[in-house]
């Protein structure tokens, strides 16, 4: 079985625990907002979307989802890779 990579990113957290690979963030529209969003980035997770905004009779709610790629395990190719076609022994006669 081959892998597809995806960036090299340790899925545990600083503390050990398991980390979401999916998160939605979600607050008023304001610097600690974009300070949590920042911090996730440095986290190595990636944005997932765009943002989403609403106001709610009061002040601006933003959400933004982020995600955390990790490697993931894929099937191997149908058809004969070049390096297998040209490995293949000589046939004798």
């Amino acid at each position: 079985m081959s892998t597809l990579t995806t960036p090299a990113i340790d899925p545990t957290g600083a503390d050990g625990e398991n980390r979401l690979r999916y998160r939605l963030l979600t607050g008023p529209d304001d610097r600690t907002f974009c300070e949590r969003v920042s911090a996730a980035l440095d986290d190595g997770y990636r944005l997932h979307g765009d943002p989403a905004v609403t106001f709610n009779g009061t002040r601006v709610i933003v959400a933004q989802a982020v995600v955390l790629d990790r490697t993931i395990p894929v099937d191997p190719p149908a058809v004969p890779t070049w390096t297998a076609i040209t490995a293949a022994p000589a046939a004798t006669a």
